[in-house]
């Protein structure tokens, strides 16, 4: 035992050494050079932690068909499994830091439902070219995957790629089937947690989102579930555990609350990650895509955009 836990203590201490010494140069940094500080937070913030990476190059293909696609400068990995011209599609999108092989445990059980698979990394993640990346270049690149293999039936997204599946469909993409695992609903919210995370003062990080608002000319209220959700017409199952630490409960009971054919289905103990992966959430979930009801409906109102009615 004491031969596994050292390396273990060692590989945490590291991290906290690293993580603390990043905290205290953003501190620092934000007195003497606020300016450069908020620079330097708009870039890390961008940019996608480099695990990813090395986890997509070492899973498991599990029998998929490996393609690229232009996307720009920039080329797109993605994974096909069945026969996208005769098989209704599903398409799996995840989340920021993460890889589309991360999604693998609803291949098998899509394919037994008769639907050809495609999940692909995301700009600057997994096997994908790129350094950064955004919300709304996630979905632009999302629509432009969905569309490259002529339209899905069905689309599981987790994550940040819920945000992008959101978007993606407010602007036209079609979908009859959405199940949105844990979806990123606030992104405001989203900057203050990093802020957070890194140290950096929360009057900076109220800031973070002046140079994406000028990198993309999209005002970031506009991404609010809220004012996005209410326009998509397919019908949605979305997914959420009571303790994720990483995507708050709230953020995915608001898109149950905006989303008009959405319903909630609210687990316990799972987190942010193991219920992408979670037997009884993949039986719920196929369920669902074969028409029964699963979860509960949430009650709206124009008038209350966060909050119970």
């Amino acid at each position: 035992m004491a031969a596994v836990s050292l390396p273990q203590k060692s590989t945490t201490v590291r991290k906290n050494w690293k993580l603390s010494l990043l905290r205290s140069s953003f501190a620092i940094g934000a007195w003497l050079m606020p300016g450069a500080t908020l620079q330097r937070a708009f870039r890390l913030f961008g940019t996608p932690m480099p695990g990813g990476r090395f986890k997509a190059h070492t899973a498991e293909l599990a029998g998929a068909s490996v393609e690229s696609l232009a996307y720009g400068h920039e080329q797109v990995t993605c994974y096909r499994w069945g026969d996208v011209d005769r098989q209704p599609l599903a398409v799996l999108a995840h989340g920021w830091s993460g890889h589309g092989l991360q999604m693998a445990a609803w291949v098998a059980p899509l394919r037994r439902a008769g639907y050809a698979v495609v999940t692909f990394d995301q700009i600057a993640h997994g096997r994908s070219t790129g350094c950064r990346a955004t919300l709304p270049l996630f979905a632009d690149v999302l629509a432009r995957v969905t569309d490259h293999y002529g339209g899905a039936s069905v689309l599981v997204a987790h994550s940040l790629g819920g945000a992008a599946a959101m978007i993606a469909l407010s602007r036209g993409m079609r979908c009859d089937h959405t199940v949105l695992i844990a979806p990123a609903g606030d992104p405001l919210d989203a900057a203050r947690r990093f802020g957070g995370f890194v140290g950096l003062p929360g009057h900076l990080s109220a800031r973070l989102f002046e140079d994406f608002e000028a990198l993309t000319g999209i005002d970031v209220d506009d991404l609010q579930v809220h004012r996005s959700a209410s326009r998509i017409a397919g019908r949605a199952l979305v997914v959420h555990d009571l303790e994720d630490r990483e995507v708050p409960w709230c953020e995915g009971e608001r898109y149950a609350r905006y989303w008009p054919a959405a319903t909630l289905l609210s687990t316990q103990g799972l987190g942010h990650n193991r219920v992408l992966s979670d037997p009884s959430v993949l039986a719920q979930s196929l369920s669902f895509l074969g028409g029964t009801p699963v979860g509960e409906r949430v009650v709206s109102s124009p008038n209350l955009p966060f909050g119970f009615a």
